[in-house]
């Protein structure tokens, strides 16, 4: 599996999926841009590790900008300069920076070499968001399975992260905590108390609002992490498909086709003051005609 791709491997998405879309391949236009009259100010990304289409870095954004896309969320560790070069050919802008160590090298890990290695990776990707101009950077902070407690992950990931925080305030960088599948941080509550428990304005959140499906409504976490929450990943999630065929199965639906509800998100966005990226991590994106299905759905959603 290739290594920008390892954060997702968890979702299972079967190649169906992934194709099959059906939207004319016209060119995206202003005038056609649903974004322009949204009710709020998110912006538009992708994260790169979604991007199924064939080709470099720079034709993959020129993609991207194509279909209506105005940012992408490049993984950790890619080469700086291919990824500077195609940010500056097409004007998309870095929404985030996705940690590329976190899952084969979690913070939690038994091993000390291990996870001072995973500490390594964080502290290269905060480098690579100054370098492109980001904000954030995109943490799994640990594992609490494969013999890893609760207690251990929490108390490991929170000493590894308190070891990046100087490089954090060096570049400006703030480490944003994402809410995945690894058995870890499966409440809101837990969010908050993890949060406190570091104690840092370099340490927030980054909201996945599909992954928090399995376990309670999107819309009930956001008021309790509220003002921390740097990012949001924007993904569909569906408990019905999760009742009658399994968890994983619940992320095999399009945007606005799952159990989600966008306008109960978007009023608890709305709240807590929300303004900057909605980073889609979403099925999809293998094909032109994919990536502007996803940009367009995107903006029906920010306009709920």
């Amino acid at each position: 599996m290739n290594a920008n791709l390892k954060r997702r491997h968890f979702l299972r998405i079967s190649a169906g999926a992934l194709t099959g879309i059906a939207l004319s391949p016209a060119p995206f236009s202003a005038e056609s841009d649903p974004s322009k009259s949204r009710k709020r100010s998110i912006r538009k990304a992708i994260m790169y590790a979604t991007i199924g289409l064939k080709g470099s870095v720079l034709e993959k954004f020129k993609a991207l900008k194509e279909a209506g896309f105005e940012g992408v969320e490049p993984m950790g560790g890619m080469g700086r300069e291919e990824v500077l070069k195609a940010f500056a050919d097409t004007g998309l802008k870095a929404a985030s920076v996705c940690c590329h160590t976190h899952w084969d090298k979690p913070l939690s890990d038994p091993d000390a070499a291990v996870r001072e290695s995973g500490l390594e990776g964080l502290k290269t990707s905060l480098r690579d968001a100054k370098t492109y101009g980001a904000s954030s950077v995109l943490l799994v902070p640990g594992v609490a399975r494969k013999g890893v407690t609760y207690k251990e992950c929490w108390e490991r990931s929170i000493a590894e992260i308190r070891k990046a925080i100087p490089v954090a305030e060096e570049t400006g960088v703030k480490i944003a905590i994402e809410n995945v599948w690894n058995d870890f941080i499966t409440k809101p509550e837990e969010g908050d108390r993890y949060l406190n428990e570091i104690h840092s304005p370099w340490v927030g959140w980054h909201f996945d609002v599909g992954n928090v499906g399995r376990y309670s409504p999107a819309e009930k976490w956001i008021p309790i992490l509220g003002k921390r929450i740097l990012k949001l990943h924007i993904k569909e999630y569906s408990t019905k498909l999760m009742a009658e065929q399994g968890p994983g199965a619940g992320f095999h639906v399009k945007f606005l086709e799952g159990t989600n509800d966008w306008p109960a998100i978007m009023k608890e966005l709305d709240k807590i003051g929300y303004s900057g990226w909605g980073i889609a991590e979403q099925d999809g994106g293998n094909t032109p005609e994919g990536l502007h299905d996803l940009a367009q759905r995107m903006d029906k959603i920010l306009a709920s």
